[in-house]
């Protein structure tokens, strides 16, 4: 038996291996285009099958395709949503700027398909052809921009918002337990005044409530789709009112409420709504770096580090150094947000390069975006399961730490004037004692009086010491 098929277009016949469901412009591109093996992401090839979907739907409502091809056409999509046939997707990403390729890929695929529940045979154009059903009333120009549209803001609400929520808890969860537990400041990697970790953590949470907010006020630009403008925005070839009639079915489909673009010649020469989106996750990606940096130091040592919280142990840290055991989520994440901070650059140069009615950039902006949100919801989640919730407090340690802080005489400023404060804290310094024996031995301070004014906790919340709380 044979293993391939010949397939024909407008170019002539090329041979697809006979388990393929896709036909000749496919493998077209699969044999020009081997550059990285790097294939879309499954929410956009979902997110392109919802379009199929609801572009056959319309054409059935408005009576221009015959309904047992629109069904055949909507089952199939159906198959890809729920996540059947994707080995049927192969195209690498870096292939043309537009997306023609798998936007055919994906007519081919759902027409062959249709065909075979229609007629048993794995026929590519009959009785459903790729271009005069599955494609009806589209191009390429608007519905890779629209799939984008699409699969970023499902993503973004499905996965996204719903780790950041769960980091945001994790750590609002776990701050609580510290409120009595005061640990020295550090400005500059270097001693300050004092706060509580609690105070701390709260900085960790208001940074990640506040990115949360600024994806959210992301969202409202993906949700207008680029679909109904055909070649170049004129909406040449569709029918009347179709751009808004498809996003409705997709609200529908989705949940999502989503609209026809105000302006298609916009939604169609440009991505600037991903961008948006993406300047906001590399903001996040700073977020959580900030975030791992202080765990990480927080965690360094055990013994020559700072040593003040002990992170979970996930697994050995050394292929020769026995015991040793590292921070492993925190390092991960920063990679992945790092990663993120590179996406958002091609996202950013890519969105500059739309010429005249159409972004030649589609494909790389599509991976790049689905892939930062992927990766930040993934980080975030493992973040609060694995390290927030799970790492434990060396108090003593903390104790130690602060009671050996120098800056503590910075209280003394208003009693004593800032020079003498300073001498106090050369002092302590050069002879490895505290604030508090210091301030005594040079005369300034009785040792009740330096036990007062000296308590670190008064000085996480000075205005309740005033007021004698």
């Amino acid at each position: 038996m044979s293993t391939h098929r010949t397939e024909k277009d407008s170019m002539g016949e090329v041979m697809v291996p006979e388990t393929a469901y896709w036909g000749a412009q496919t493998q077209r591109a699969i044999d020009n285009f081997p550059v990285s093996g790097i294939t879309f992401a499954v929410p956009f090839i979902q997110s392109l099958a919802m379009i199929k979907k609801a572009c056959a739907g319309v054409h059935r409502d408005l009576g221009l395709l015959d309904p047992k091809i629109a069904d055949a056409i909507e089952h199939v999509c159906e198959e890809i949503i729920e996540g059947q046939h994707y080995d049927q997707f192969p195209l690498d990403i870096f292939q043309t700027g537009s997306g023609t390729s798998t936007n055919m890929n994906m007519n081919e695929v759902v027409a062959t398909r249709a065909n075979e529940i229609l007629s048993g045979s794995k026929k590519t154009s009959s009785p459903v052809h790729p271009n005069d059903h599955v494609n009806r009333g589209q191009s390429s120009n608007d519905v890779i921009p629209a799939a984008i549209h699409v699969s970023a803001a499902l993503q973004t609400k499905e996965t996204f918002l719903p780790a950041l929520e769960a980091l945001h808890k994790a750590i609002v969860d776990k701050q609580r337990s510290f409120r009595n537990v005061v640990k020295t400041g550090r400005t500059h990697l270097m001693d300050a005044m004092p706060l509580t970790l609690e105070q701390e953590m709260s900085g960790w949470a208001s940074q990640v409530a506040h990115a949360k907010e600024r994806i959210e006020s992301a969202l409202p630009g993906l949700l207008e789709l680029a679909v109904g403008g055909t070649a170049v925005g004129t909406g040449v070839n569709s029918p009347e009112g179709f751009g808004g009639r498809v996003a409705d079915k997709l609200s529908k489909l989705t949940g999502t409420h989503f609209r026809e673009a105000a302006n298609h010649f916009e939604a169609q020469s440009s991505q600037d709504a991903v961008a948006s989106l993406s300047g906001q996750l590399k903001s996040y990606a700073s977020v959580l770096i900030k975030i791992c940096n202080d765990l990480r130091w927080m965690n360094s040592g055990p013994n020559s580090g700072l040593g003040e919280i002990r992170v979970p142990s996930l697994q050995p840290g050394s292929s020769i150094m026995p015991g040793k055991v590292n921070p492993v989520i925190p390092e991960a994440a920063r990679m992945a947000a790092v990663q993120v901070i590179g996406n958002d650059a091609v996202i950013s140069l890519s969105n500059a390069m739309g010429e005249f009615q159409l972004n030649v950039m589609l494909p790389v902006i599509a991976h790049n975006v689905l892939q930062s949100i992927r990766l930040l919801a993934n980080v975030s989640r493992l973040l609060a399961e694995k390290t927030i919730t799970g790492f434990e407090v060396d108090e003593q340690r903390i104790a130690e730490l602060l009671e050996r802080n120098p800056i503590l005489a910075t209280v003394l400023n208003p009693i004593i004037g800032y020079d003498k404060a300073a001498e106090v804290a050369k002092k302590a310094m050069r002879e490895k004692k505290t604030i508090r024996e210091v301030v005594v031995e040079m005369g300034y301070l009785t040792a009740r009086q330096a036990e007062d004014i000296l308590d670190p906790k008064k000085m996480t919340n000075p205005d309740a010491a005033k007021e004698g709380r």
